[in-house]
């Protein structure tokens, strides 16, 4: 079976230079190697296929026949690294914690500890007749969340 750390360093050999980012790399037990980059202005097919040739050059297929998939990481797919979290800074996204509550929000900040959205409450103030839309930072850590993805909006 392929080595999922071979093809991540082949991988990493390939983004040297360039603005993309390794998102994962998945290796199945029939050694379907599936590899997702990104880009902060997305991922061109041009380059995917070149890196799909990059790594056909660094792997011998008379040793070890596998298949390979290489693409981008999905719009409407969760985040997985760090890098996915920061070019999506100021753009709105979806949060699902762990205890089963959905945020929208606007990504403010992300770091390796976690990221902060900003999201409008109805806030009561006293004296005042009616709730009014307010804004409200929500901070979490990776490990409290089941996911962030990128909202994607048609308004």
């Amino acid at each position: 079976m392929i080595d999922k750390k071979v093809v991540s360093r082949i991988v990493d050999e390939w983004l040297e230079g360039k603005d993309y980012f390794l998102v994962d790399v998945n290796v199945s037990s029939g050694d379907k190697i599936i590899v997702e980059i990104d880009h902060a202005e997305g991922v061109w097919i041009d380059d995917c296929v070149d890196l799909s040739r990059f790594i056909e050059s660094k792997l011998d297929r008379e040793q070890e026949d596998y298949e390979l998939e290489v693409g981008s990481a999905g719009i409407g797919q969760p985040f997985k690294v760090l890098e996915q979290y920061l070019i999506h800074l100021d753009k709105e996204v979806e949060v699902m914690t762990k205890d089963g509550k959905k945020l929208e929000g606007v990504l403010k900040v992300a770091d390796e500890n976690g990221f902060t959205i900003t999201i409008k409450k109805k806030v009561k103030l006293e004296g005042e007749k009616r709730p009014k839309m307010m804004d409200e930072d929500l901070h979490f850590g990776y490990d409290e969340i089941k996911y962030t993805k990128y909202l994607i909006s048609f308004k």
